[in-house]
């Protein structure tokens, strides 16, 4: 038998929790829902419907009152890609904040990085992220691996991020948005994150915790 026939997680060789965060004990973390990957230069495939995910998830999260961060990025000025006066940096009106939702402006992938987040988080008593968002291979990825860092326990809802085809930097050949969204859902949940598919399971935990 090949030694990679059924392969573990170090999450759960080390026996860390496999829940997904509860509701009362997080923060929700909503990652560049910004125009630039809906109607932009940076399309992703599978938008419409990881956006209508993103909206119930904002909705749950709204319900439960759970804190509500938003991270948007911002290019320099005069930038090919999320320039702060362009339409692109422009939040998704479905994925916008309510009034007394915090947003916070970011210039790299990583969310914490150059911000005030994991102060703000802090702040609010709470020690787990439910984040979502885009690009899953870059921004989500950074800012879920970073939150180990911070001391955060995090949980990536799959079906309110998506991603993009990519080009090898080996062959040229094309690696498929479905592909690069499942090898990067994949690589957090060995170790930074919990992966769910969406909402729903979240809903579920909540009430079987309550």
């Amino acid at each position: 038998m090949s030694a990679t026939a059924n392969p573990e997680t170090l999450a759960r060789i080390a026996g860390l929790p496999s829940h997904p965060s509860h509701p009362a004990d997080s923060v929700l973390l909503m990652i560049d829902g910004q125009r630039e990957y809906s109607s932009g230069r940076l399309p992703l495939s599978g938008m419409a419907a990881a956006v209508e995910e993103g909206a119930r998830l904002l909705a749950w999260a709204r319900a439960w009152a759970m804190p509500v961060f938003h991270a948007i990025h911002h290019g320099r000025p005069g930038a090919a890609l999320f320039e702060p006066t362009g339409d692109g940096a422009k939040f998704i009106d479905a994925l916008a904040p309510n009034s007394g939702e915090t947003a916070l402006v970011k210039s790299l992938p990583n969310a914490f990085a150059g911000t005030e987040l994991a102060a703000r988080i802090r702040a609010t008593g709470r020690k787990e992220i439910v984040l979502a968002g885009f690009a899953t291979h870059m921004c989500v990825s950074a800012t879920a691996r970073s939150a180990l860092d911070h001391g955060f326990r995090n949980t990536v809802v799959a079906a309110a991020s998506a991603t993009r085809d990519l080009p090898s930097p080996l062959s040229g050949a094309v690696t498929p948005a479905e592909m690069v969204q499942a090898a990067t859902l994949a690589a957090l949940s060995d170790r930074f994150s919990v992966v769910i598919q969406d909402t729903r399971v979240l809903g579920r935990h909540a009430w079987r915790a309550a």
